[in-house]
């Protein structure tokens, strides 16, 4: 099944599907927008972080709230394994593909996200519920759209086990153990009694508990990572030109790496990067659909700013950690090979727990965001209903995955990440004028993002379907 499972995903993410699709829609995105990533990351950022929230606005939660929700499902462990497996796998060139993946998936992620809000509804219990399970049939609407609909929510759903859950809880359980010699059935139950007891919350608790301890987590991580290069700042221009010239060349094999060609950088590059920031996949714009906003652009403002945060500031650290202490010749991989970056880079032998320490609240914080992303999904294809079995199920899984084996989950994981993107790949391309020029007319009233208007600016058409419909979507 391993064996099969790597057949697929080389597929998947090879260099004629999903790479070129994503890099590909990221800058065909970028254009269109006329780089809003890059002119409008400054007022994006005070919105995220210092305004926070539209007063008086449709929505569940902040946009602070939905931001950090979106961030603890996205910085988790892509942050610091993945990081480090595809350093293994593809070199430190893999690195630069990384960034370059995150800067044009910036557009990606702003668009996902205004598109959500754009075509968000409300349930049978009054939240929010919106992402790609909702726009694409809505900005599609014929039959196409509902086909890429449904498909990216059995993908999401099935996903979640995976990425958002197995996978996650697996690492804190093993990371603990090697630390700490805790044994993996007990940091299961711990985990697992904790999610539960968020999770029963539902967004408003989820939203509560992530805008607490999200920003503590990145802050100490990027400290310690800060830490580590300051006391090898020689290394850090050696370390810059090896990443951006193995990024072409590939890196020769040398001590405990075996060596890769510049199509293995870039594969897996692109794929971890997308793992870690999820740009495209058109996750984070479920949470970004529940924000309280008086307007989709700036949600996806906001929503753009989560790719900075995660790639550029936190993936970047990690990287360079690894490359920089020569971790990444060491012949480990995963999150060995980044603890074993923070203990050669910083005194004594205590680098490692920063990395562990890491791995607990990034994985955690992950559980969360993704069980959210999850029953969006389910309550999409059954109804509400289905939420609270979703749930419990979510959080039994946890356990699950703490106490298995999972070098086929990583596998499928991977997978269900491509098959979830599709989709909505597809519809970000489709709908690509409807959101460029909704963005234009947005912005030349409030271009600094500072001053949103009393009552939606929104012109045009609903859809690619024609004219606005005499009974406007609830985001109106």
């Amino acid at each position: 099944m391993e064996e099969f499972l790597d057949e697929v995903s080389s597929v998947v993410w090879g260099p004629f599907l999903l790479i070129p699709l994503l890099l590909g829609t990221g800058l065909y995105l970028t254009i269109r927008l006329g780089g809003v990533q890059f002119l409008k990351l400054i007022p994006a950022l005070k919105l995220a972080l210092i305004k926070r929230r539209d007063a008086d606005a449709d929505g569940d939660v902040s946009h602070y709230q939905a931001l950090t929700t979106a961030l603890a499902a996205t910085v988790g462990v892509g942050n610091i394994a993945g990081v480090a497996t595809a350093i293994y796998l593809g070199g430190p060139g893999a690195l630069f593909w990384m960034w370059i993946t995150a800067l044009v998936g910036m557009a990606s992620k702003y668009s996902e996200a205004f598109l959500a809000v754009r075509f968000r509804t409300k349930d049978a219990r009054g939240e929010m519920s919106g992402g790609p399970q909702y726009y694409l049939a809505k900005a599609i609407p014929n039959r196409f759209g509902f086909v890429l609909s449904i498909a990216f929510a059995v993908f999401a759903v099935v996903a979640s086990f995976g990425i958002g859950n197995m996978t996650q809880s697996n690492t804190v359980a093993a990371s603990v153990e090697g630390s700490f010699g805790i044994p993996s059935w007990a940091t299961g139950i711990v985990v697992t009694i904790a999610a539960g007891a968020v999770l029963l919350g539902g967004i408003k608790t989820i939203g509560k508990v992530t805008a607490a301890f999200v920003p503590f987590m990145i802050i100490v991580y990027v400290l310690g990572g800060i830490a580590v290069l300051l006391f090898n700042i020689n290394e850090i221009p050696a370390a810059l030109a090896l990443v951006v010239s193995d990024a072409f060349t590939g890196t020769a094999a040398t001590g405990g790496f075996l060596g890769s060609t510049f199509i293995i950088a870039l594969q897996y590059g692109v794929a971890r990067g997308i793992f870690s920031n999820e740009s495209g996949l058109g996750s984070a714009a479920i949470a970004a659909a529940a924000a309280q906003t008086r307007h989709p652009v700036r949600q996806g403002m906001v929503s753009m700013t989560q790719t900075f945060i995660d790639t550029i500031i936190v993936v970047s650290m990690t990287g360079l950690v690894i490359v920089t202490t020569g971790a990444w010749d060491s012949g480990l991989e995963g999150a060995e090979m980044t603890a074993e970056g923070f203990t050669r880079g910083l005194p004594g032998e205590w680098g490692h727990y920063v990395v562990t320490a890491g791995v607990v609240f990034f994985a955690f914080s992950t559980i969360l965001g993704w069980a959210y992303y999850g029953e969006r999904c389910m309550e999409r294809l059954v109804g509400v209903k289905g939420v609270m079995p979703y749930r419990v199920v979510f959080t039994v899984v946890v356990l699950v995955g703490a106490t298995t084996e999972l070098s086929v989950v990583w596998a499928f994981s991977d997978v269900m990440n491509g098959l979830m993107a599709l989709p909505n790949l597809i519809g970000l391309v489709l709908c690509a004028g409807l959101i460029a020029r909704e963005t234009r007319q947005y912005l030349a009233v409030d271009p600094d993002l500072s001053n949103p208007p009393l009552e939606s600016t929104l012109h045009g058409t609903d859809s690619l379907a024609g004219p606005r419909r005499a009974d406007p979507d609830p985001v109106d």
